[in-house]
């Protein structure tokens, strides 16, 4: 599993009981060493818009609470298209991500955010290749999933 955006690792313990492998990636130098020092996992300093990970290196990968921290929405779908690139086919994608509302945009203030906005968040996976995007609704945010399919496969099928 690839962690994207880990961050100081809150969620990392977690996805450690999910997974027998997760590799954390994080921007921020002194995050990522952190995080290397307290956890057994590997941990990578890089930037999710241009991940240093061959093609179809990991079966999952998720973002919590990350995709918003991007300068812009190019660098969102970046991210986007980098995550389906290292995804194995079949691999799916996880996020969580949180509204665009007034009390967010304060809790921001002096930090970078720019809001997913659910409303065209299957468009712009579907651009990155991305298939079967779900979407969901919770307190606080909102989650969705979608999955690298087997182009080979599904090339075969159209031309059978």
């Amino acid at each position: 599993m690839l962690e994207i955006g880990a961050g100081p690792g809150a969620g990392t313990e977690a996805l450690r009981r999910l997974a027998p492998r997760v590799t954390s990636l994080e921007w921020s130098h002194a995050f990522a060493v952190d995080l290397a020092a307290k956890n057994r996992n590997s941990v990578v300093q890089g930037d999710a818009a241009a991940l240093p990970f061959a093609e179809r290196t990991f079966s999952s990968a998720v973002a919590v609470l990350m995709l918003h921290h991007l300068r812009t929405r190019t660098a969102q779908e970046s991210v986007f298209r980098e995550t389906f690139r290292v995804l194995r086919p079949g691999g799916s994608f996880f996020a969580f991500e949180i509204e665009d509302n007034l009390l967010h945009r304060v809790i921001h203030i002096g930090s970078v955010f720019v809001p997913i906005d659910r409303a065209d968040i299957a468009d712009r996976l579907s651009a990155a290749g991305f298939s079967g995007v779900k979407l969901d609704s919770r307190v606080g945010g909102f989650r969705f999933s979608a999955t690298r399919v087997n182009r080979t496969s599904v090339d075969v099928a159209r031309n059978s």
